[in-house]
Formats: C-alpha cells, sequence, structure tokens
C-alpha cells in the first residue's frame, strides 16, 4: 500500500522546519551564464542545447535547495515548449527530485470530465507499468483546475487515492485579474472561489482520504496576493494543505502567506519561484556572491525561510 501524500507532506515540513517550497520555471534567457556559455549548452534555438541547460540549471538547483526545503513544483509548461523533448526533461527531473527525497508537485493544472479526466489523471499521477517505462515516475502531487465541478475532480482525486499521491485544485489564484471572476458572488453572496472550495472541501473530507496526520490528500491552491481570504478558508477547511503562490516576485508578503498554516508550521505550502531561481540577478545577492549564482539561491532560500519563520511567530 502506497504510503498517504498529506502524511509525507507532514513529516517533510517538520523535518526541513518550514513551509517554503521552490518552483521551477525555467526560462533559457534567464539562466546563469556558466550554464548558456557552455559550448554544448549555448544556442537557445537548439532544441537540444536549450533542454540540456534547462534540465543542468533545475537539477544544480535542487540539488542546493533540496537539503533546506520539503519539496519543489515543476511547472509542465516551461518543459512543453520544447515538447518531446522538454517532457522528456520534465520526467527526468521528478526522477531527480525524488533521489534528493523532495515531494515533487507538478503544475500542470489539468482540468475536463469523464474518460478524458480519467487519462489525464492517470498520465500525470500514475506511475507508469507500460514495458519501457517502468523507471519513469509521475509528481507526487498535481495541480488541476476544478472548474467543471465534481465530475472534473473526482477522477483525479480517486487515483490519487490509489497511488498514494495527491491532487491541489485552484481555488483564488494569485493573478491580478482573479477577482474579476474568482470573487464573482451569487445571490446568496457566496463568491465563486468559496463555492469551489466547498465542493473541494467535500471530496476531500471522506474519511478514506484522511491520513494518520488528519490531513486530507486533497488540497486547494490559494494565492498569497489575496490575504483576505485566508483566515476563513484555513478555519473551515482544516483538513486541508494549501498551495500558496504568490511569495516573493508576486508580491505577497511571509505574513500573507503564512496565515495558511496552523501553529505547527503544517498545512501550507508556500512557493516562491523567481524570487529564489534567479537570485543571481538581485543587487543584494550579487554584491554578496558576485557571479556564484549557486551560493546567491543558497542565500535566497535561506533568507526566505528566516522571513517565513519570524512572520509564523505571529501564529503562535
Amino acid at each position: 500500500m502506497a504510503s498517504h501524500f498529506a502524511d509525507r507532506l507532514c513529516d517533510a515540513v517538520k523535518t526541513k522546519k518550514t513551509s517554503l517550497i521552490v518552483g521551477l520555471d525555467p526560462i533559457y534567457s534567464r539562466l546563469p551564464p556558466a550554464i548558456t556559455s557552455h559550448r554544448q549548452m549555448n544556442d537557445e534555438f537548439d532544441v537540444a542545447a536549450a533542454v540540456d541547460a534547462i534540465f543542468d540549471f533545475c537539477t544544480q538547483t535542487m540539488r542546493i535547495v533540496g537539503p533546506m526545503v520539503p519539496a519543489v513544483k515543476i511547472n509542465i509548461a516551461f518543459f512543453e515548449k520544447y515538447l518531446w523533448d522538454g517532457i522528456e526533461a520534465y520526467y527526468a527531473l521528478i526522477t531527480e527530485a525524488d533521489d534528493l527525497g523532495l515531494e515533487v508537485i507538478g503544475d500542470v493544472k489539468r482540468g475536463d470530465i469523464g474518460h478524458t479526466a480519467e487519462f489525464y489523471a492517470s498520465a500525470h499521477l500514475e506511475n507508469p507499468e507500460l514495458v519501457g517505462l517502468e523507471d519513469t515516475l509521475a509528481p507526487d502531487a498535481i495541480t488541476i483546475n476544478g472548474y467543471t465541478g465534481i465530475d472534473g475532480i473526482e477522477p483525479f482525486a480517486d487515483v490519487a487515492d490509489r497511488q498514494g499521491k495527491g491532487v491541489f485544485v485552484l481555488v483564488r489564484t494569485s493573478n491580478p485579474s482573479a477577482a474579476e471572476i474568482q470573487d464573482f458572488t451569487d445571490a446568496n453572496g457566496q463568491t465563486m472561489y468559496e463555492k469551489i472550495a466547498e465542493i473541494v472541501g467535500q471530496i476531500a473530507n471522506k474519511p478514506e482520504r484522511i491520513g494518520k496526520s488528519g490531513y486530507s490528500n486533497i488540497g486547494m491552491v490559494v494565492g498569497g496576493t489575496a490575504p483576505e481570504v485566508t483566515t476563513a478558508l484555513r478555519r473551515k477547511y482544516d483538513k486541508v494543505w494549501f498551495l500558496v503562490p504568490g511569495y516573493g516576485s508576486q508580491g505577497a508578503t511571509a505574513a500573507d502567506c503564512v496565515r495558511f498554516c496552523k501553529p505547527d508550521g503544517t498545512g501550507a505550502l508556500i512557493n516562491a519561484s523567481r524570487s529564489i531561481i534567479y537570485a543571481y540577478e538581485k543587487p543584494q545577492y550579487k554584491s554578496q556572491f558576485g557571479d556564484d549564482w549557486k551560493r546567491c539561491i543558497e542565500q535566497a532560500v535561506i533568507d526566505a525561510k528566516v522571513d517565513l519563520a519570524s512572520a509564523m511567530q505571529t501564529l503562535i
């Protein structure tokens, strides 16, 4: 029997003593010159060179952050750009992350109903048993779009149950225009994101989905840039893990984000992507470490952990 995703998250967050996770959104033009100047990786328009550069950067970044954070979130869009070469790199990175002991969230945002949803779920959550793919791993969890309702969520949840994995459903996103649709209110005063959260909560709270930690394997994505909604959702859905984007480059503060955490530090994964992986672009780190891009990333993770830990003191 596969172990429970939410229990693994609890253990990982407590072991690493942080809710911080790092998102991998690699863009070739922003990679360190130490990588893009390599003679086999110095052509942005050569698919093999570009994918090799991105894979090398992500692998080295995970080795830096692996000892300090419980999970990484890999955004598949940045790999799909390179078609089959990129997809191969995406799955290879999942294996690399697993070898480092990291939980892996595949940021795929799939969504559909019926057989289509079942096959999406199988493709992105199920460790394949096909001949030739025995060594390929799917992520430990994925993000999905629940716009189609229960019919679009349960097929993913069912596969996650069988595989010991997790699902994070988009509830309230971190982009500036999110409120135009997601805060739309019905005649009873309920917003759209609250209704989606209610549906996710029904699915997540089924007894068979609750681990020994008291958390479900079905979670919610709620952006840290909308702190006014966080307190109510955390209190109402106490068995749910929240995946919280927006910290760092998107403008959410540590205080905005840790409101999703419980006092013991569990219950939320606070994602930082660009503010961590491109830390070597920031003057504050360049002045300290010069062209040593790895040290810049390492220090950015340390600083973010301290920032979140300080904000957590207000919850204790």
